[in-house]
C-alpha cells in the first residue's frame, strides 16, 4: 500500500508580532512533519492589506528562525506550490471562484459573495478531538459563508482551502479556535471535488486564572522571550509539553528525541495552561549546561546592548560574567545579578540596609576595609583569609562580616562569590565601595 507523503503548513498573518500560541502551532506541525520524514511549509496569509505590516512579517520569520523552526518550502526559500504568499496568488484564486460561479455555488449579496453551503450535517473525524458532527441544515445558525468582499478581496476561509488544495496539504494542524470553521472548509473541499485532509485541532493556551491567553499577557509575544534572553532550546522545550507529553513524566526532552516519538494520538483533549514561571525554569536547566565560554559571549551581547558595558574592557566584562556562569535562568537577570560590576552609584538593597548597616557593623565593616587596604596581593584567595583573620579577631563567625561587605559593594545581599567579586572589581574600587558604605551607615 502507498501512503501519500505527509505534507502541513504554518500559515500565520502578519497582522501583528508572532504570539506563543501561532510558535506552537508551527511547532506541532513542523514536529509532525519531521517525525513523519514529510515537509513543513510556511504559507503567509497577508490578504488582509489594512493590517498587514513588514515588521510583523520579519517578526514571524525571525521568531520561528529563533526557535529553529526551519521551513522546507516558503516565501524566502521556494518550492513546487509557489507562491507562497496569498497575496501573489490571486490568479489561482480566481480560477477557483470560477468553478464556483459555474457551479451556482456563489451569489451576491451587497456587493459581496456568499458561498451556497449544502444544507447537511457534516461529520468531522479529527485526529485530537475525535469525531465531530456539525448541523449545517438550519441557515438562521449557519447563513451562507461570505468568501470574497465588495472591494474584491479574499476572505481567509476561501483562499485557505484554495491554497491546502493547491499545496496538497495532508494534515491541517491548528488551534482549537479553528474547529467551528472546520464545517465550512470540508463544504468548500466537496464544492471543489477534493478529498478534505486530516484535521487535528490542538488545545487552546489558557492563562493560569483559566482565561484564554491574550495578545497583551505577559510571554503572549515571541520576540519578548528574544529579548529577555530566553534560550530558544528552552522554549521549544515548554512549548512542546503544552498540550503534550511523552507519557513518562519528562519534561526536559531534547526536540530531536520529541520529534522521533512525536505522534498527534498524544496530544491532550483538555486546554494547555501557560506559566511563564516554568518556561523561566526551562531556560536556567538549559542556561546551567551552556559552556561558560557560550555563556559569556551570550551575556556579553546582552549587556552590550543595554549599553552597561561601555567603557569597560572586554577582559573586565568577560571575568565579571565568569562569576555569573550557572547563576540565572534568563539573560534579563544579569543586570540585577551582575549589574555591581559596572556602575559604581547603585542603590542598597532596602532590606539589607537594615540588616546589615546597623552602628553595631559600622567598626566591624571598618575593620574589613583596614585589612582589605593592608594586602599586597588582591586576589580571592588572600582576601579571603584577610577577612577571616579579621573575624576572628572580633571574636565573630565569618559570616557577620561578609553579608556588609557584599552589600557595600554590591548594592545585594546575594549575587556571585564575594571573594571573587572582589579580585575583579580591584582594590581601588572595593575601597571606595566600602568608603562608601561606610558613610551610609547612620552611628
Amino acid at each position: 500500500m502507498t501512503t501519500t507523503p505527509v505534507r502541513v503548513r504554518f500559515a500565520p498573518s502578519p497582522t501583528g508580532y508572532l504570539h506563543v500560541g501561532g510558535a506552537r502551532t508551527a511547532l506541532f506541525n513542523w514536529l509532525y512533519a519531521r517525525h513523519a520524514a514529510g515537509t513543513f511549509i510556511l504559507r503567509i496569509e497577508d490578504t488582509d492589506k489594512a493590517r498587514y505590516t513588514p515588521e510583523a512579517l520579519q517578526a514571524i520569520y525571525d521568531g520561528l528562525h529563533w526557535l529553529g523552526f526551519l521551513w522546507d518550502e516558503g516565501p524566502d526559500v521556494g518550492g513546487d506550490y509557489g507562491p507562497y504568499c496569498q497575496s501573489e496568488r490571486n490568479e489561482i484564486y480566481e480560477r477557483y471562484f470560477k468553478k464556483l460561479e459555474e457551479a451556482g455555488m456563489v451569489y451576491e449579496d451587497a456587493g459581496a459573495i456568499r458561498f451556497r453551503f449544502a444544507r447537511e450535517k457534516i461529520v468531522v473525524d479529527d485526529l485530537i478531538c475525535g469525531r465531530i458532527e456539525f448541523d449545517m441544515t438550519d441557515p438562521s445558525t449557519n447563513p451562507d459563508m461570505t468568501i470574497r468582499r465588495p472591494d474584491g478581496s479574499w476572505i481567509f476561509h476561501f483562499v485557505s482551502v484554495v491554497d491546502d488544495i493547491e499545496m496538497k496539504i495532508t494534515h491541517v494542524i491548528r488551534g482549537e479556535d479553528h474547529l467551528s470553521n472546520t464545517p465550512k472548509h470540508v463544504q468548500l473541499y466537496q464544492a471543489f471535488g477534493v478529498q478534505p485532509p486530516q484535521f487535528a485541532h490542538i488545545p487552546l493556551i489558557l492563562n493560569k486564572d483559566g482565561s484564554k491567553m491574550s495578545k497583551r499577557d505577559q510571554g503572549a509575544s515571541v520576540g519578548s522571550y528574544i529579548e529577555e534572553g530566553f534560550l530558544p532550546a528552552a522554549v521549544v522545550n515548554f512549548l512542546c509539553l503544552l498540550g503534550w507529553s511523552p507519557k513518562d513524566n519528562r519534561e526536559k526532552i531534547e526536540i530531536e528525541e520529541v520529534a522521533r516519538i512525536f505522534d498527534l494520538k498524544n496530544i491532550n483533549r483538555k486546554a494547555a495552561v501557560f506559566d511563564l514561571e516554568k518556561c523561566a525554569w526551562f531556560s536556567g536547566e538549559y542556561m546551567r549546561e551552556l559552556p561558560p565560554e557560550e555563556f559569556i559571549a551570550m551575556g556579553t551581547a546582552f549587556l552590550e546592548k543595554q549599553g552597561l558595558t561601555a567603557g569597560f574592557t572586554p577582559e573586565y566584562v568577560h571575568a565579571a560574567l565568569a562569576t555569573c556562569v550557572g547563576k540565572v535562568r534568563i539573560l534579563a537577570e544579569l543586570p540585577a545579578y551582575a549589574g555591581f560590576y559596572f556602575k559604581d552609584d547603585f542603590e542598597y538593597n532596602p532590606e539589607g540596609v537594615t540588616k546589615n548597616f546597623t552602628p553595631e557593623n559600622k567598626p566591624r565593616l571598618q575593620a574589613v576595609r583596614d585589612a582589605f587596604a593592608a594586602v599586597e596581593t588582591f586576589d580571592a584567595a588572600t582576601l579571603e583569609a584577610a577577612l577571616k583573620a579579621t573575624a576572628g579577631t572580633l571574636g565573630v563567625k565569618a559570616g557577620v562580616l561578609v553579608h556588609p561587605a557584599r552589600l557595600a559593594v554590591t548594592g545585594s545581599n546575594a549575587g556571585p562569590s564575594l571573594y571573587h567579586l572582589l579580585e575583579i572589581l580591584g582594590k581601588g574600587k572595593t575601597l571606595a565601595r566600602l568608603d562608601r558604605g561606610l558613610q551610609t551607615i547612620s552611628t
